[in-house]
Parts: structure tokens; C-alpha cells; sequence
């Protein structure tokens, strides 16, 4: 059986084949065509039939931030009487205070393109008023005209009863494939931000369809394998649920990476870990705690962040379960510049692998964050993911129009890693949990760089970099589990609004295990917690509530509390791969000169297959392997475990 994950980020396309043995491969992403880097790859690794396809692409969210140079399908929005505007109107939040300038991102949907309906549900799911097809026919007209590919429906109060929503869907299915209802993709309250992630999935629809077939295209020269789907959740889902509801994927990759620290936690048996994955654009972080991850419902696709936070109103927010996850603009490819008052910056720019940093000498101007490693030693001058030799001459020349390249380059570096630290502050102590009681898991291309100094800064005594760190997420493809979600909002009866849910997934998942959840606030907040359930027992998930927000915010509030929406996953276990065998054949260091807090050091640099099993190693030193290097700093010593990993333990 041949297995084959495939990870496209936005530097680099990560790949793995499973047959006898695992394989490991990196090839430059190809954005305007994300398909062809795997064609790329496969046609260049693989010469037999696949019999399973796990993949996690970036196509959404790029989409929307107009990274592949594709024109948005044009959409219409169907919605009630006196409430087309929603989408344009929003929530009052202001990014960004203080800035007269600041103009809220565009619709994707023209106000030309918004048509109502006069239809009514009340807020007790009484249907006031029916809608008639009749209606339609003006509104069919219209968007023909205007050559509409895809429609968004949501009307007021749908997420209680449905019924107009599907009859105009059922209408409308004759005259258009791509069409997006408010009950299937987000039946929660919130008119806005119901609205908006109907909207989000209508938008994306034609262009992840027409994505997945050309895909399946490519795939048809390796026997049509079965496509699977790393989902936002953290789990796999089938392209039919994709086609379907592509806002399912918006954060597939990121996802990947934490499912793949949680499944490698529990083979270490280390219970508190934190996630860092640094690929070639942006750096994430996330938490696993006791093996599990936690869950968001919201998110805001298309927007900016701000030390890793997300800026509300800054995008457009989808009413979806996501892995939470914090993100900073901080990548291998990230730009370094400076700003008018002669100040070092790095991001949100990034050289992407097109142009790609300058030492790749494929036409980059600007330095970045590999251009540092380069000049400062940390890395070798060999191109991941290809035979290409890195130019460390030109890396120096651009760093130079900086001022001292190399104190440029170390000061990029610590930049960078403070941004790093406060990404992972963002999802630890913004959650009350303290990052001295967890183990820093780093990976990604650039991951193993900083992994270390990052944990320097946040007082963190024990690291870990897993094997083939520069395509672990890819391997989180291979270790997850397939996974779908239901919700129900304002359940009367909390066992009978679980069991209905459970219900609904067994058509898709044949004999699931079930993971429940319920979002709860204190009555008048604006904002949920979301709580796992072990005990389908209303006492019980208030509890849980209260000891959360306690934990969370620091207080409780004398007040009721309500459960707003009830959500369960449906999880089937896959069979996982075993971890290939350590190698024990020892070879002696190299020397190479590494730039550290100053000035150079001749320090050691050892291949990471051939250390042996817990020989201690002391820093600074470097480890090498395909697609990575580990810097080892002043003050650190690490071995390489019995599954592989390298265990690095702060003095």
C-alpha cells in the first residue's frame, strides 16, 4: 500500500510516501499553480500507483488575500428584507484606533450583487412569513445578467428553522452549482458573522472545486487515489465535504502541524507541549495539553495580526471550529527593512519562493530572515528541497545596504524571535497557563534555527525538534484521524440536542467516537468560551465554564450563564505509520564559524543520522539534516532520543 501526504505552504511543498519505507521530500511551492508543485514532486519522486492521498493546501486563505493573482468569482448574496447590508455594515470595532485613514477590507460582495427576499423567522423559529419562488424570477435574471457563479443565502433566525433557506436553495439548484446556506455552514446566532462565513464559503466554493479538479487531474497519473483533507479541526475530511464547505480547510495547514506535536507527545509521553512551527512565511503556535487540542469557533480570514494577535474587524470572520492557533508574519522568507526613522523591521513581507530570499538568486532584492542564517553560519549554503547552492555573497550585499551585515543579520534574529515568544505568550499565558510547565516542540524548515533562543525568552527549560522537522506538518497529515463537525444552537434538552447530533455524523463516520462541546458566556457577554463536555449534565458544563473563565481571566461573574451552542465531533482512527528506526553509524563533527552575540565561534557541526542514541552534545553547535538545522546556543546540551527526536535540555 502506498500512502502519500502532501503539505503545500507558502514557501515550500512538503511531501511524504509511505510504501516499505517513509520518504521525505521538499519542492518549491508554485502559487499561481499550487497543483503543479505536486505534479512536480511526484513526478520526480514517485513511480507507482497511490492508494490513499492525505493533503493540506493554503489555496483558501490565499485566495482571499489575492496571493495567486486570481480574480474572485463573482457572488450574490440572498438574504431577508432590510438586511442586505450586513456585511458592509459589521461590528463597530476599529483595527486600528487611531489611524483617520484606516478603510475596513472590501466587500466581497457589491451592494448590486445583494438582493432581499421578503421572509421572516421570529426569534422562537416561528416562521412568520414563507418565502415565494415567484420572487426569484427578477433576481434569477439579475444575476445571470451579471454573470453570478455562486450564491450565499442567509436569512434572519435561519439557524433555528431552516425551512426558507432550503426551499430557495432547492429553487435555485437548477440554475447554479455553487450554493451556500447559512444552516449548512454556520447555524449559530450573529447575524453578522453567520452572514460573512456563508458568504467566505459561497466565495471560495468555485475556486476550491476547480482547484481539487485539477488535482484529481494530476492525481489520474497515479491510479485516482481517494483525497482526504486536513480540516481547520484538525482532522480529515473528504473532498465531497470540502466542495462543499471549503471553509474547511482556510487554516488546513497550520492545523496539520499541531496534530502532528500531538500524536508525536504521546509516544515521547509528554503531556504539556507547545507547538512552534516556523515554515518559510510565518511562524505558528499552539497548545496540546494531555494529548488534546484546543478549539476555537471563530476566526478572521483575510485579516492582519498584531504580535501574533488577530485584529477584529480587520477581515472577514468565519463562524467555524479552528485549532487555536496564534501566527505572527515571521518565516524564513520574511523581509528585513528599515523604516523612516532608521529602525530595524522584519514582516509582514515575505519573499515567499517567488522571488524566494536573495541568496536563491531568483531575482530577490530585499534580505530576510534566511539570508541572516546564511551569512551568520547557521545554516549551510545548500538550498533545501533542491541541489541548488545558496549565494551567501549576494545575501551579504543585500544586508549590507542595512548597515553591518552581520549585526543586521543577529538583530533581525532576535527580532524575530521576540515576535515568536509573544505568539506563543498569546496562546499560554492570554490563556492562564504558564510556558515554564511545557516542552517546546519546534519544526517547520526554519524551526530548529530558533527553537531554542525562542525558548530562552520565555524561560522554557526543555525542547524538543521531532524527526524530519521541515516536513513534520505534512507527517500530521499521516498521524490524524478522520473528523467531522455538527452544532445545534439554543437546545431545549441538552442529551436530546447531543444525541440528535451524534446522529447526524453517523451518516457520514460509520462507528465514531464522539467528542462533544458546548460554547457558554456569562448572560449580556459578547463573547463564548468554548468547553469541552464529559458529562452531558447542565450543572456540570457550568461548572466547567466558571473554572475556565476563572482560569482564563482571572474572575468570575455573579451572574447566569448560558449555553449558546452545543457542538460534537465524530472521529474515526485511522492506522497510523510507525516511526522509521534510528541509526546508530557515528560520524565526527565538522567545524564552521557561527556568528554568536558578537562574534565568531569555530564550532562543531554533526549530521543528525549518525548521532548516536543520548550522546549529550553541548552548545553552541549545529546539527544538520535534509530540510533543516538545529542551533544549539551557549548554555544548552541535547541528545538524540530513541524515537528519533532531539531532546534539548536549558543548563
Amino acid at each position: 500500500m502506498v500512502t502519500v501526504s502532501i503539505d503545500i505552504g507558502g514557501t515550500f511543498t512538503d511531501i511524504i510516501v509511505i510504501d516499505e519505507e517513509i520518504h521525505y521530500y521538499k519542492v518549491p511551492t508554485t502559487p499561481a499553480n499550487p497543483e503543479q508543485a505536486v505534479m512536480d514532486g511526484l513526478s520526480k519522486y514517485l513511480n507507482k500507483n497511490i492508494d490513499e492521498f492525505v493533503h493540506a493546501t493554503t489555496i483558501a486563505t490565499n485566495s482571499l488575500l489575492g496571493q495567486y493573482g486570481l480574480e474572485l468569482p463573482k457572488t450574490a448574496l440572498l438574504t431577508t428584507k432590510g438586511f442586505k447590508d450586513v456585511i458592509e455594515i459589521g461590528r463597530q470595532n476599529r483595527p486600528e484606533l487611531y489611524n483617520l485613514d484606516f478603510h475596513r477590507p472590501r466587500s466581497l460582495i457589491p451592494s448590486k450583487l445583494r438582493y432581499e427576499l421578503d421572509e421572516r423567522t421570529d426569534v422562537n423559529g416561528h416562521i412568520l412569513k414563507k418565502v415565494e419562488t415567484s420572487d426569484l424570477e427578477s433576481i434569477r435574471a439579475s444575476m445571470a445578467k451579471n454573470n453570478v457563479k455562486s450564491l450565499a443565502i442567509c436569512f434572519l433566525h435561519s439557524y433555528l428553522r431552516p425551512e426558507n433557506e432550503m426551499n430557495i436553495k432547492n429553487y435555485l439548484s437548477k440554475y447554479f452549482d455553487n450554493i451556500s446556506i447559512s444552516y449548512d455552514v454556520s447555524p449559530e446566532p450573529r447575524e453578522y458573522e453567520r452572514t460573512s462565513t456563508t458568504v467566505v464559503n459561497a466565495v471560495l466554493m468555485p475556486v476550491v472545486s476547480g482547484y481539487l479538479k485539477r488535482l484529481k487531474s494530476v492525481l489520474d497519473k497515479f491510479g485516482s487515489p481517494e483525497i482526504n483533507m486536513m480540516s481547520n479541526a484538525g482532522g480529515l475530511v473528504s473532498v465531497d465535504e470540502v466542495i462543499k464547505k471549503p471553509v474547511n480547510i482556510i487554516e488546513s495547514g497550520p492545523a496539520a502541524g499541531v496534530i502532528a506535536a500531538s500524536e508525536f507527545a504521546s509516544i515521547l509521553g509528554i503531556d504539556h507541549v507547545i507547538s512552534f512551527d516556523m515554515g518559510g512565511t510565518t511562524s505558528k503556535a499552539g497548545t496540546v495539553i494531555n494529548y488534546n487540542v484546543d478549539i476555537t469557533a471563530e476566526y478572521e480570514v483575510g485579516g492582519s495580526s498584531h504580535h501574533g494577535r488577530i485584529v477584529k474587524g480587520s477581515g472577514y470572520p468565519v463562524r467555524f471550529p479552528f485549532i487555536d492557533l496564534s501566527e505572527v508574519s515571521s518565516g524564513g522568507g520574511t523581509v528585513i527593512w528599515k523604516d523612516k526613522t532608521g529602525a530595524l523591521n522584519i514582516g509582514p513581507m515575505s519573499a515567499g519562493s517567488e522571488p524566494g530570499p536573495v541568496a536563491y538568486n531568483r531575482g530577490g532584492k530585499e534580505p530576510t530572515l534566511t539570508d541572516s542564517n546564511l551569512v551568520m553560519g547557521i545554516i549551510n549554503d545548500k538550498m533545501s528541497g533542491s541541489d541548488k547552492i545558496l549565494r551567501k555573497d549576494l545575501a551579504l550585499k543585500a544586508l549590507q545596504k542595512l548597515g553591518d551585515p552581520y549585526e543586521v543579520a543577529e538583530s533581525a534574529i532576535k527580532l524575530a524571535n521576540l515576535e515568536m515568544a509573544r505568539a506563543i505568550r498569546l496562546v499560554t499565558v492570554e490563556r492562564g497557563l504558564d510556558p515554564t510547565e511545557f516542552t517546546l516542540f519546534g519544526f517547520g524548515g526554519a524551526g530548529p534555527q530558533v527553537t531554542m533562543p525562542v525558548a530562552d525568552e520565555l524561560g522554557i527549560k526543555n525542547v524538543i525538534i521531532p524527526p524530519e522537522p521541515g516536513v513534520f506538518s505534512a507527517l500530521g497529515l499521516m498521524l490524524a484521524d478522520i473528523k467531522y463537525e455538527a452544532r445545534m444552537s439554543y437546545p431545549e434538552d441538552l442529551k436530546a440536542g447531543f444525541n440528535e447530533l451524534e446522529q447526524r455524523l453517523t451518516y457520514q463516520v460509520k462507528n465514531p467516537e464522539f467528542i462533544k462541546y458546548a460554547d457558554c458566556r456569562y448572560v449580556g457577554q459578547g463573547s463564548e468560551l468554548t468547553i469541552p463536555v464529559e458529562i452531558v449534565d447542565r450543572d456540570e458544563i457550568i461548572k466547567s465554564f466558571t473554572d475556565t473563565h476563572n482560569r482564563t481571566f482571572g474572575f468570575t461573574l455573579d451572574r447566569p450563564v448560558e449555553i449558546l451552542t452545543i457542538r460534537v465531533f465524530a472521529i474515526k482512527k485511522r492506522v497510523k505509520p510507525d516511526m522509521h528506526s534510528v541509526k546508530n553509524k557515528e560520524l565526527a563533527p565538522q567545524k564552521r564559524n557561527v556568528y554568536i552575540n558578537g562574534k565568531w565561534e569555530n564550532v562543531e557541526v554533526y549530521q543528525r543520522n549518525s548521532l548516536p542514541v543520548k550522546k549529550e552534545i553541548k552548545g553552541p553547535s549545529v546539527i544538520e539534516e535534509d530540510g533543516s538545522s538545529t542551533f544549539v546556543p551557549p548554555g544548552w546540551t541535547i541528545f538524540r532520543g530513541e524515537n528519533d527526536e532531539l531532546r534539548a535540555v536549558r543548563l
